[in-house]
């Protein structure tokens, strides 16, 4: 397997399942440090998107490593690149201009999406 590939999917990987855990476990209070969105989102879609990030962090790498279904790993990497495209646009929509984050997660989940494409 490509190495590129599974050492951006992995940290992708990390990333969202730390984050995702973070949005479903902690409340309000505690993401809003953070996460200022917190405070203009119901928290029934805070815990959603952390479902979503925890569940595409599994299906970044289960599948391909399992050899079943392999193709759910270039799903959630796009899927990440959708997440992060309106993650940018909730930001800036709110004032928020630091999206730095925000557009390199996007990137590195592009080019892992790109990898999952060519090592197959």
């Amino acid at each position: 397997m490509n190495t590129a590939h599974w050492a951006a999917a992995g940290l992708l990987a990390l990333f969202y399942l730390y984050g995702g855990g973070l949005k479903l476990l902690r409340s309000r209070e505690r993401l809003r440090p953070m996460m200022a969105w917190v405070d203009s989102t119901p928290m029934a879609a805070v815990r959603a998107i952390g479902a979503v990030e925890v569940l595409g962090a599994v299906g970044l790498v289960l599948p391909p490593l399992t050899g079943v279904a392999p193709w759910l790993g270039l799903a959630a990497a796009v899927g990440f690149v959708l997440l992060q495209t309106a993650a940018t646009a909730v930001h800036l929509r709110l004032g928020d201009r630091r999206v730095a984050l925000n557009l390199t997660l996007l990137a590195v989940a592009a080019v892992t999406a790109c990898l999952a494409t060519t090592w197959r």
